[in-house]
């Protein structure tokens, strides 16, 4: 199944869209929003999975064509966004380049940071920053919707809690990280509204390439219409989405409608490229003894996006341009 969030007042109207993306349709007699889909999903989805199936096999009353440009993110504010870092050769890479040793808990105790969820992006909504000074980055990850998950929640028992995927652009602003971080309390400033995939889709939509809570396929990034890398998500995964979910809900419980992001996708094989600037800088770091990439500029434009076997666009792509702030 596959769900969007048209632009709609603070919350979206959500539609249900067809598995090509073609097309769409409201269900307000359902829910208006997916955070209403989300609050009482064992009600709601088999409803909405019976519209999913009519729109697929052919025509609809009440149905519009989809275009991604007219979304808002599948959940345009949330209870909960918690971002991973769940590809740890990513994180290896980037302290061997500040010449950190790297804890060995780190590959048994998941990295994460609680973001802003108030507002985020559309897909297709301008990358907003008042100074391209401040180090302006992509992020291309995958990340997940739960319902209810109750404190405690082990990673065995945590993957029937995942119901939708999205695709993620988690921007950040890079030069201002290292002073935050040196404040030794975490993210705020750096870490600016995240963009996310014009749909949000039930699993079983990935078919096979669903396995083990990660999702099996790469994730192609082009910049300025340019490839820049297509690492495979499912690949180098450290910790699963159910181990991320579990450890989120240690000590407190997730309600319906949380977000937990994979953090940045990232393969050991160089080859497939890289899914943020920041990487690719540290590579060359390593190889040249300084970065050659530069980070994004006003104008520049990042697309994101994942595809199935047969070439097919699953999420619909994240599609931003960066645009001066100006209040």
């Amino acid at each position: 199944m596959k769900l969007a969030s048209l632009k709609h007042g603070r919350d979206g109207m959500l539609v249900v869209v067809s598995r090509d993306l073609s097309r769409c349709v409201a269900v307000p007699h359902i829910a208006h929003t997916l955070q209403q889909v989300m609050d009482d999903w064992a009600h709601t989805a088999p409803r909405l999975m019976r519209v999913y199936d009519l729109l697929n096999e052919g025509p609809v009353a009440g149905e519009k064509a989809f275009r991604p440009s007219e979304c808002d993110s599948p959940l345009p504010r949330a209870y909960q966004w918690a971002d991973g870092s769940a590809y740890v050769t990513h994180v290896e890479l980037v302290r061997k380049a500040r010449g950190a040793e790297m804890p060995p808990s780190f590959w048994s105790d998941p990295l994460m940071y609680q973001g802003g969820s108030d507002s985020f992006l559309g897909p297709t909504d301008p990358i907003l920053a008042a100074d391209e000074a401040w180090g302006i980055d992509f992020e291309a990850e995958i990340a997940v919707i739960t319902d209810d998950v109750p404190m405690g929640t082990a990673a065995s028992d945590a993957e029937h809690h995942i119901k939708l995927l999205m695709l993620v652009n988690d921007v950040s602003l890079r030069n201002l990280i290292p002073g935050e971080l040196s404040k030794n309390f975490g993210f705020f400033q750096s870490k600016p509204a995240s963009a996310f995939s014009p749909v949000a889709i039930t699993p079983d939509e990935l078919s096979e390439a669903w396995s083990g809570g990660r999702a099996h396929l790469p994730l192609h990034i082009e910049l300025n219409g340019t490839r820049f890398g297509d690492p495979n998500a499912g690949e180098d995964m450290t910790f699963s989405f159910p181990q991320l979910i579990a450890h989120a809900a240690k000590t407190r419980a997730l309600v319906a409608g949380s977000i937990i992001g994979s953090g940045t996708v990232s393969n050991k094989d160089r080859s497939r490229g890289s899914a943020c600037l920041a990487e690719r800088r540290t590579l060359e770091q390593i190889e040249h003894g300084a970065p050659k990439t530069p980070f994004m500029k006003f104008g520049d434009r990042v697309k994101i996006e994942m595809l199935d076997p047969d070439g097919r666009s699953l999420f619909g792509a994240i599609d931003q341009k960066v645009k001066r702030y100006e209040r």
